[in-house]
């Protein structure tokens, strides 16, 4: 914890976004929306309809997401995050609990027209999302692992709205992106060991180090790059050249954070940066590769 606040300086509040769309992180939801249509168009999905209510099922469950995230972290936000919609009282905490059960049930509701698979995987992950505000992710390296099932939960959505076969050919994506997240996850939560020790946390570097945290994340790395091969059979070479940059980036993050011993040396090897634009490199790769294959 760097500061808190101090009840007599105004509370900075975001002044474009209204507080019921701002504790959704819009942006998150959307770009999440987005990466379930490009599942569905990698597995072979036919566009039409269906597009509308696999983008406004992971944008709405997601959204909910963010939104019950917010609610149980109240008290947190109050000190280091004043200006968020609950702490800065642009949205109670009764109304983020109501609004998050009602958008819950409307993501739930919007994946029906998908199929009774994607309906399942939205009711699971809804619920996923509620256990890891409430508990999940003050659990040592349960809450990476949740947070990373949720993120490759996306592919598989996107991929079973296309059939069985569809989610076949999405499934080593989902585990690349598993693979990756638990990576970056490690690494961000060994940059904040500090403060999360002096809160009296109990995450996976706090419990066992920054040097143990660092070099598992540098195992999942390991692993997803070499998960990332798995498409060669699917989409040839042309893919191989595409997804190498984004394998390099998150090696090269996961490498320099190995080094490290403190968080700060974490913070300064912006590793977690690194390990992010790999990722975004990665997706961007499935998707050409994806439109490089078609016929």
């Amino acid at each position: 914890m760097v500061g808190g606040s101090n009840p007599s300086t105004p509370v900075s509040v975001d002044p474009v976004l209204p507080g019921y769309l701002s504790i959704l992180r819009p942006t998150n939801a959307v770009v999440s929306g987005l990466v379930a249509l490009l599942a569905f168009l990698i597995a072979g999905g036919t566009p039409g309809p269906v597009l509308v209510s696999l983008f406004l099922a992971v944008a709405l469950v997601t959204g909910a997401g963010n939104a019950v995230n917010d609610y149980y972290d109240a008290a947190i936000d109050a000190v280091n995050r004043p200006e968020r919609p609950i702490p800065s009282g642009r949205v109670s905490k009764r109304g983020a609990a109501r609004y998050t059960a009602v958008l819950f049930l409307a993501g739930c509701l919007a994946a029906v027209p998908a199929g009774p698979a994607p309906t399942l995987i939205a009711a699971v992950n809804a619920l996923l999302l509620w256990l890891y505000a409430a508990r999940l992710k003050r659990i040592a390296l349960v809450g990476h692992l949740a947070v990373a099932f949720l993120a490759a939960s996306i592919f598989v959505f996107g991929g079973a709205a296309a059939g069985f076969a569809g989610l076949e050919l999405v499934l080593p994506l989902a585990l690349i992106t598993l693979l990756g997240t638990v990576a970056r996850e490690l690494v961000k939560a060994a940059e904040d060991v500090e403060g999360d020790r002096e809160g009296g946390a109990r995450t996976f570097p706090v419990r066992f180090g920054v040097r143990p945290t660092v070099r598992l994340a540098l195992a999942f790395a390991v692993a997803g790059v070499a998960a990332s091969v798995l498409p060669y059979a699917v989409w040839g070479l042309p893919y191989l050249a595409l997804v190498a940059p984004a394998d390099l980036l998150i090696l090269g993050g996961a490498l320099r954070a190995a080094r490290c011993t403190t968080g700060d040396c974490v913070r300064d090897a912006r590793a977690a940066t690194l390990l992010k634009a790999g990722m975004f490199l990665a997706l961007a790769a499935f998707g050409a590769a994806a439109l490089l294959a078609q016929p």
